[in-house]
Formats: C-alpha cells, sequence, structure tokens
C-alpha cells in the first residue's frame, strides 16, 4: 500500500487510529470496514487465563477482546491484504478503520474524532461495523443478525454526601445507608416494555424460526401484546434488553476508614437507552424512583441518540447471498443491538452503518465484557471467508 493511502493519528499520540484505503476504479462511492482496537479493562484475578495472552484451547480462542472487538479488526486486515495478493479490482473504494477508545466513549473517541477532523479519509456511501453477529442454541445456527439501529448510552452517578464522624457513635443518617436503599429500588425496577420498528421486525421474523409456545408470544410482542412482551423478556436477558430501556448498577465508592461514619457513598449506573426515550425521561424517573432527597442524581456523560439505518435491498441482498453460501437456510434478522456502537457516529454524520459478523455466539454464552470472553476458533474463521465474501460483493456493486 502506498504511504498516501495509510494514516496513522489521533486526538493524543497513545489513542491513535489507523486508516487503510484499498483504491477501486471509482464507479463507486466507498464502503468503510470499521472495527475498534481497544478492549474493556479485565484484571487477571477475576479470569481462569490471563486475559491479555492470546490463548487457543478447547476450540476457542480466549482473551479480552477476542469477541468484542479485536476479531474484526483482524478480519478486516487479513481480508485486505488477501484482496491486493489476489489483485481484485473493486468498483469502489475499499476503507478500512481501525479506531480507539470506543468503549471508553470519551473525548479521544476514535471515530467521533476523524468524522471532526478527517471526514475525507473514511467518508462511504456506507459502513460495516460490529453489533451484528449470528445467534446459536446447542450448536445450532439461529439467525445471521444484521444490526440496523441501537441502543445510546448515559451513565448516572448517584452521591451521598454526609459529614460523618466516628463509628462509636452510628446515626440512622449514614450515606451507605442511603445509597444501599437507592440502589435496592433500582434493583427491583423495570423501565416499561416496548417495540420500535426495528424490534417489531426482529422479533416477527424470529416468531418464524423459534419453536414452542415462545415462537407465538414473538409474533404476539410485533404486535404490540404487552402481555406477550412480559413473557419474552422473562425467557431471555437479551429480549428483555430489547424490550426496554434499562439501567444498572456497575461501580461501587464509598467511606474512608473502618472506623469511621462515611462521608461519601456513591455508585456508576450504566443506562442503555431506546432510540425513542429522553435523557430528561430517563433522569426524572430515577430521580422519582429513588425518592431521597440525600441521594444526588448526574449524568455524567451521554452518548446520544442516532438515526436507523435504512435497509437497502442491495446489501440485505449481499448479506443474504453471503449467508447461504456458508450456511445455507440460515435466514438473516434485523436487530436493534442491545449495547451500542461507533456506528451511532457515522449514522449521525450521514453515513449508513450496519453491524454484521457473522461470528456466531451461543446465546446462553456471551461473553463481552466479562470473564474468560471468548471465541470459537471455527466460528472466527467462518466469519473471516463471509465477511471476505461479503465485501467482495458489495465493493462490486455500481448502483
Amino acid at each position: 500500500f502506498a504511504d498516501s493511502d495509510i494514516f496513522v493519528g489521533g486526538a493524543i499520540p497513545k489513542k491513535a487510529n489507523l486508516v487503510v484505503r484499498y483504491r477501486g476504479t471509482g464507479a463507486a462511492r466507498p464502503i468503510l470496514l470499521l472495527a475498534h482496537t481497544d478492549v474493556v479493562e479485565a484484571k487477571r484475578e477475576d479470569w481462569s487465563t490471563d486475559p491479555f495472552q492470546f490463548i487457543e484451547k478447547d476450540g476457542y480462542f480466549y482473551g479480552r477482546g477476542t469477541g468484542d472487538d479485536k476479531a474484526q479488526a483482524a478480519v478486516w486486515i487479513a481480508n485486505l491484504i488477501r484482496y491486493k495478493r489476489e489483485g481484485f479490482k473493486p468498483d469502489r473504494d475499499i476503507i478500512v478503520a481501525l479506531t480507539a477508545d470506543e468503549e471508553g466513549g470519551g473525548p479521544f473517541n476514535g471515530i467521533d474524532w476523524l468524522i471532526k477532523n478527517h471526514r475525507d479519509l473514511i467518508d462511504a456511501e456506507l459502513a460495516l461495523n460490529e453489533g451484528g453477529w449470528g445467534e446459536s442454541s446447542g450448536g445450532k445456527k439461529i439467525s445471521n443478525d444484521l444490526q440496523v439501529s441501537e441502543k445510546y448510552v448515559i451513565n448516572f452517578r448517584f452521591e451521598v454526601r454526609n459529614k460523618g464522624g466516628h463509628s462509636s457513635i452510628p446515626v440512622a443518617d449514614n450515606a451507605i445507608y442511603h445509597l444501599a436503599g437507592a440502589l435496592q429500588r433500582l434493583s427491583q425496577f423495570n423501565f416499561p416494555l416496548k417495540t420500535n420498528e426495528v424490534t417489531a421486525a426482529y422479533f416477527r421474523q424470529m416468531s418464524k424460526i423459534e419453536t414452542g409456545p415462545i415462537a407465538a408470544d414473538m409474533a404476539k410482542v410485533a404486535d404490540g401484546s404487552q402481555e406477550a412482551m412480559q413473557k419474552v423478556a422473562a425467557a431471555a436477558p437479551a429480549w428483555n434488553a430489547m424490550l426496554r430501556t434499562t439501567c444498572v448498577a456497575t461501580e461501587l465508592e464509598g467511606g474512608h476508614a473502618k472506623n469511621a461514619l462515611p462521608q461519601l457513598a456513591a455508585a456508576s449506573i450504566n443506562c442503555r437507552v431506546l432510540p425513542e426515550d429522553s435523557v430528561e425521561y430517563v433522569q426524572s424517573t430515577l430521580q422519582k424512583l429513588v425518592a431521597d432527597d440525600q441521594v444526588a442524581i448526574t449524568h455524567t456523560n451521554e452518548m446520544g441518540k442516532g438515526p436507523a439505518s435504512a435497509m437497502r435491498p442491495d446489501l440485505l441482498n449481499a448479506v443474504k447471498r453471503a449467508t447461504d453460501m456458508l450456511w445455507p437456510g440460515v435466514p438473516v434478522v434485523p436487530i436493534m443491538v442491545m449495547g451500542a456502537t461507533d456506528g451511532r457516529y457515522l449514522r449521525v454524520a450521514g453515513i449508513p452503518t450496519y453491524g454484521i459478523q457473522g461470528f456466531f455466539f451461543d446465546r446462553e454464552d456471551i461473553r463481552f465484557h466479562g470473564r474468560d470472553e471468548r471465541m470459537g476458533v471455527q466460528s472466527f474463521y467462518e466469519g473471516q471467508t463471509f465477511l471476505y465474501e461479503l465485501v467482495k460483493m458489495l465493493a462490486k456493486n455500481t448502483k
């Protein structure tokens, strides 16, 4: 690759991004292939292996980032090299962008920085990203999910401050107790169940794939039945997260000495918010729920919501063709991902973005951000082949 087609840079030296352009004929606008190279923190004492040592055992690749998102980053680069070696002549430029700080979501977020400072490097007709993976259960592939929308993130802080005092003279007005009461109420609360255009389409299609009573319930969910939503939400945490905004405590801090009453107790609350729910709605709901004027509730950051990407027939047809090549009969299902990705930044900037990977994960064993994160070895290589074929199809599209 020519030096002029390779860019390395970012907001700070430790948050660099890599952008590489593979030149096509220019008959169509570029396609952007996005992945992030940063990962969520992992502690050795929490894992059965070293989280930052790449290990293959028992048919799996283990290590932090194997699923989120180093596998896709590796595939984009490996496949780009393969196209180059084969002399592939696409009708559009293929741009690979590997970005920094996606997980932190802070001021050094890579794709946000590129959009603001180097839009020309990544400007494209469409982008492929993480956020859509294959669902399997008991070794059977159920669906190859195509992410077209996503929740957005708001982080809140519950904070209680108190004058404290000597622990030998306890009082009821204890910062930790106030916080504990707020968290207990949060643990027992659920936001309302609802569907939107994308999730209704997901459950309608899944009702034709699933078996047993849950299939009928899914069909009713697509039609707006609250009773059916309750049943489906109770059946699986992932379905529950698709059907409502969620808020969960993720970090705790408090106290300053074993023999002193706490002067501070605080918790981080991570909310994954449906696109149709506002920041104001979520915060006011939490304040009513907590109902304690000693607990201050502030939002520490928010990503903001983005629009859904249109279901382009050319993209959907290509995904179906590539899926049928590897896994005949496995349907392609549009989804709203329960988490959040850098696709939001691109959608807001006017670049339709689709989460698609072809890596299959067991529904009951999703380990992103968790202990002993892993990906099946066969799943990884099948996903690489799937993405190789998919990008070739889209790169030859001159619509």
